[in-house]
């Protein structure tokens, strides 16, 4: 009876993490639309200020783009103001990206009141829960940027329409 307790709790998880990447999809899409932004352009500059600063090779190692596609997004989101290119104190030679706070301020406000919801939620849970949610969404997160990077070394194998759709003849 435990076993198909656990089994339970471990899908229902699984649905849960689903739906709240679907859901992070779909607030990435409505911030970034405000925005005149592409929402994987929102989530790297998100990427950028949360790390302080990066290169375009550690972007797209953390990302899954490719370094061309990551020195693209930065090019643009340089262009509208929310980055910076400077170089690197430890090593002159490096060029890092740095989000300027002042420019992303409109963005982080749109946020705001999300973020404080989520704060009182989670200042509900105990310190125990808290440790073990910040375990699993670290070790899920971890897993998550391995698994699109062997994906990415992989070449597909299925076709990229649906199963039983036909190509229409061009006439």
């Amino acid at each position: 009876m435990a076993g198909s307790r656990k089994q339970a709790l471990v899908e229902r998880v699984g649905q849960e993490v689903r739906q709240v990447g679907a859901q992070s999809a779909l607030v990435s899409e409505a911030v970034a639309s405000r925005f005149g932004l592409h929402p994987t352009d929102l989530e790297c500059l998100d990427v950028i200020f949360l790390r302080g600063q990066a290169t375009a090779g550690e972007l797209a190692q953390a990302t899954g783009l490719t370094s061309g596609a990551a020195t693209a997004l930065i090019n643009r989101l340089e262009r509208v103001g929310y980055v910076e290119r400077t170089s690197d104190p430890a090593d002159g030679r490096r060029v890092v990206v740095r989000a300027r706070t002042k420019a992303i301020a409109p963005i982080a406000a749109i946020y705001a009141p999300m973020q404080k919801r989520m704060f009182e939620l989670w200042s509900s849970y105990g310190e125990r829960e808290l440790e073990v949610i910040a375990d699993f969404l670290s070790r899920s997160r971890a897993l998550s940027v391995d698994w699109v990077s062997e994906l990415k070394r992989t070449p597909a194998k299925v076709s990229r329409r649906p199963p039983g759709s036909r190509r229409r003849a061009r006439g």
